[in-house]
């Protein structure tokens, strides 16, 4: 019921207004609604740019209005992950840092993650804002770890805007030259997100077991910068029992 009343929405009134808006502000309300799409992800982009597709093939518009509809997404897209950049920016490792020392056991997060994040994310950052551009769903996200680690503006701007333009060329072709055949390539896209969807609550509910659920039933077992404060008596009394 919960999927297919979100396949109504997305499929339904949300489509007519995302057209509107494209009918209406042509170029600029396709940067308007990429931008948001990034912020507010209940705007997906796979109703907005093959969206796009069919308005640039509308008429006597071709390659040339697909072209520019290309350019106005990657610079909606840039926008909604600059601001995504700022926030995290803003936010800052030194305060994420310490919300993880003083509450991170209660969400199963130590410190010690947080600096394998860093290092991972040191390592591949081009790599990762390149190609997270192109998932469903955390192609938005991977700008705000980018901004809490202030990586280089300039590799930001430049890794957001190939790996976004390879997102919107894909996505606006398909509007463009697949129009005849629009439902099924919507139904298409829609499983793959679906896919996506599922992929990430399993490695949620895997890290939920592993570091929550699993720390409460056994917390003797479990590292200690991982039991929550509640637990820590029981812990350190089994303790002095084995001793």
């Amino acid at each position: 019921m919960i999927f297919a009343g979100l396949s109504d929405f997305i499929t339904g009134d949300l489509t007519n207004w995302v057209k509107d808006v494209i009918d209406a502000l042509g170029y600029v309300g396709v940067a308007f609604l990429v931008a948001a799409e990034n912020l507010f992800p209940p705007i997906p982009s796979e109703v907005v740019l093959p969206s796009a597709g069919l308005w640039a093939s509308d008429g006597d518009r071709g390659l040339p209005a697909m072209a520019l509809m290309v350019v106005a997404a990657t610079v909606g897209s840039l926008v909604g992950a600059w601001a995504l950049y700022l926030i995290g920016a803003a936010v800052g490792e030194d305060r994420l840092r310490a919300f993880v020392r003083r509450w991170g056991r209660w969400f199963g997060v130590k410190e010690a993650d947080f600096d394998k994040a860093d290092a991972w994310f040191d390592r591949h950052e081009e790599l990762a804002v390149l190609l997270c551009r192109c998932v469903p769903l955390v192609r938005s996200l991977v700008s705000v770890p980018a901004g809490l680690r202030r990586m280089n503006p300039a590799r930001f701007t430049l890794y957001t805007v190939i790996g976004s333009a390879v997102w919107n060329t894909a996505l606006i072709s398909v509007g463009y030259f697949a129009s005849d055949h629009i439902e099924t390539v919507a139904d298409f896209i829609e499983k793959v997100q679906y896919l996506v969807v599922l992929v990430i609550l399993l490695a949620v509910a895997w890290f939920v077991w592993r570091r929550i659920i699993r720390v409460r039933l056994h917390p003797e077992d479990a590292d200690p910068e991982l039991v929550p404060p509640d637990l820590l008596d029981d812990v350190e009394g089994t303790g002095s029992d084995r001793g």
